[in-house]
């Protein structure tokens, strides 16, 4: 995942807004007792995820894979003073560790925090989505599209997670390998969607970028 040479990551992180300190209690509490702490957005990632939501001002948000919940915080920074995020996850393990950092940041009432099957969850949705961020299972990144995309505003904006998975995306890729499969997958059909634009940023582990029409 490390695509740029560390001192070019560090001078980025130097010249880019320091994480808040809820944030970055939220980052050490997660390298210190959680399992897979790379999953982390980190403060890269999370500034641009902030800047794009500050941008697109959304009332509505939907996250799949909240995991210990850095990105939704960052997400949340954007939200209008009435708007709410919807963010669902697999492990229900982690539900009172990521709560409790919604709380500390000052976000629980515009968090809805769902436990549960995503693909389930988010058939019942029916507000109009300004901005959703995919990073979950990669073999169903198709399948979230698919079921969010007639839901999204024109202009919304679709984010997908770990599209480059380590460079394994141009590797060769093993028939049993689903989940490089899944983000292949993923990048060809938003390329081939025309309802969509999309910019794919060789941010940390790849950030792709689909604009509604």
């Amino acid at each position: 995942m490390d695509f740029l040479p560390k001192k070019i990551d560090e001078y980025a992180d130097k010249y880019t807004q320091a994480e808040d300190p809820v944030l970055e209690e939220l980052s050490r509490e997660t390298h210190l007792k959680i399992l897979q702490p790379r999953m982390l957005s980190g403060n890269l990632q999370g500034q641009l995820l902030s800047l794009l939501s500050k941008m697109q001002q959304p009332k509505f948000i939907v996250e799949i894979g909240t995991y210990t919940g850095y990105s939704a915080i960052c997400l949340a920074k954007g939200l209008q003073k009435d708007g709410k995020i919807l963010t669902i996850d697999i492990n229900e393990e982690l539900y009172d560790f990521t709560s409790s950092f919604f709380k500390k940041a000052g976000i629980e009432d515009q968090v809805d925090f769902q436990i549960g099957n995503a693909l389930n969850i988010l058939k019942h949705v029916d507000t109009p989505i300004d901005l959703v961020f995919i990073d979950a299972d990669k073999e169903n990144y198709v399948h979230y599209f698919d079921l969010l995309i007639d839901k999204v505003r024109p202009g919304g904006l679709i984010l997908a997670d770990n599209v480059l998975w380590s460079g394994k995306v141009i590797q060769e890729v093993n028939p049993k390998d689903i989940e490089t499969k899944g983000l292949i997958a993923y990048a060809e059909k938003v390329k081939n969607d025309d309802r969509v634009e999309n910019l794919l940023l060789p941010v940390r582990d790849g950030l792709l970028i689909s604009r509604k029409k």
